[in-house]
């Protein structure tokens, strides 16, 4: 790490597992929360990896996930009753973290099971370059669909603006933040909701506990998956998961 990276905190909203990959309609409630456990413990798990990163804060309403994040390294701000959803989750979390006069705060989304930590701490220096020298209070890393946000990233020393929901890309540009991607980012751009997604995430490499879990859950492949893409059946991914 150089002496010049700011060392970054970043906050990841985890929803309960309950209300969790309702997209991910070919598989059962069972798989469904098994899955969005793994993709966030393999998320959290690739951020703790990079060097620049010093603390990570896990907002989630499900208490069945405290121990494990804490059992990785993370720090878990548990709220049972989250009415304002993602804003409310991340508005408390970055409230708890607090503004660090020589620190970022950033926020990442909780379903990048390919995340490695090399992309990400390119990322974070690719932010730093636009943010240290004043040309914008923020950056962010669009979605693989150039419409949602997966990663927000502020200014040292400065608060975050974060308007994560549908079409946050968009609404992050408009309040001044810059967008920023690279060769090689993709494992930072391709989150899940789509048996569609997790073909293209487990064609990255997924995470060892994601990885796992599609061998548990898809196992005995029902056929075609909800997108109607013959490239993204359960049996494709079994296949994925097998090579």
């Amino acid at each position: 790490m150089s002496v010049s990276d700011p060392m970054v905190t970043l906050v990841v909203p985890v929803k309960a597992l309950d209300r969790a990959k309702t997209r991910l309609a070919a598989v059962d409630a069972r798989g469904r929360r098994e899955l969005a456990a793994a993709f966030a413990l393999d998320t959290v798990a690739a951020v703790l990896a990079c060097p620049q990163v010093h603390r990570v804060l896990v907002v989630t309403g499900e208490p069945a996930l405290v121990e494990p994040f804490h059992d990785i390294g993370a720090q878990v701000l548990c709220e049972r009753a989250l009415p304002g959803g993602l804003s409310a989750a991340l508005t408390q979390g970055c409230n708890h973290v607090g503004v660090d006069p020589s620190g970022v705060l950033g926020i990442l989304c909780a379903d990048l099971p390919a995340l490695r930590p090399d992309a990400l701490t390119a990322a974070l220096r690719a932010a730093a370059d636009h943010t240290h020298r004043g040309t914008a209070p923020a950056a962010f890393i669009p979605d693989m669909t150039g419409i949602g946000t997966t990663v927000l990233i502020g200014g040292t020393g400065r608060a975050l603006l974060p308007r994560f929901g549908p079409g946050s890309a968009h609404a992050h540009r408009e309040q001044g933040a810059v967008p920023i991607t690279a060769d090689g980012w993709e494992c930072l751009r391709q989150d899940v909701d789509t048996l569609a997604d997790l073909h293209k995430a487990l064609a990255l490499g997924t995470g060892p506990r994601t990885t796992a879990c599609v061998r548990s859950v898809l196992a005995e492949p029902p056929g075609a998956g909800p997108d109607n893409d013959p490239a993204c059946t359960d049996r494709g991914l079994t296949r994925s998961v097998q090579a």
